[in-house]
C-alpha cells in the first residue's frame, strides 16, 4: 500500500531558530520551505525533514533520524565534531567504540543529538 510513496521525517523542536542554527549551519542542509514560523523544511538527499516547534520536543529516547553515509562517516564525524556536535557513546553487544564511531558486524555508526535531544546517527551502509 506505502511502498511506492515517499516518507518524511519529523522533528520536534523548542526553539526553531536554534534548531535552525543547527541544521543548517552545523549539518549543512538546505531549507526548501516555511510554514509560518513553525515548521521549517529541509531537503536531505531525496529525504524531505520537517523540523517544528513543539512542547514535546526531546521526548523522545529513540533514533530520530538516520543518514546512511557510507564510506564518508569518519570525515564527516570529525568535521560535525570541529563544528561542536558531542557524540553519543553507548554500551551495545557486538559493538566497539574506536573513537566517537561504533564499528561492528561490518557497520559503523555514530550517534548525535541536536539541540533539543533529538537522536540522530550516521551509518555506513
Amino acid at each position: 500500500m506505502l511502498q511506492n510513496s515517499n516518507a518524511t521525517a519529523n522533528l520536534a523542536v523548542k526553539d526553531l531558530e536554534k534548531a535552525k542554527a543547527f541544521y543548517e549551519g552545523t549539518l549543512g542542509l538546505s531549507q526548501v520551505g516555511d510554514m509560518g514560523g513553525e515548521l521549517i523544511v529541509y531537503k536531505s538527499g531525496d529525504t524531505l525533514i520537517n523540523v517544528y516547534h513543539s512542547q514535546y520536543a526531546g521526548t523522545n529516547k529513540a533514533t530520530a533520524v538516520t543518514w546512511t553515509v557510507g564510506d564518508q562517516i569518519e570525515p564527516i564525524v570529525k568535521s560535525l565534531r570541529s563544528r561542536g556536535v558531542s557524540f553519543e557513546h553507548y554500551d551495545m553487544p557486538g559493538l566497539t567504540l574506536e573513537g566517537d564511531i561504533h564499528v561492528g558486524d561490518g557497520m559503523k555508526v555514530a550517534w548525535f543529538r541536536d539541540p533539543d535531544g533529538n537522536i540522530l546517527n550516521l551509518v555506513d551502509k
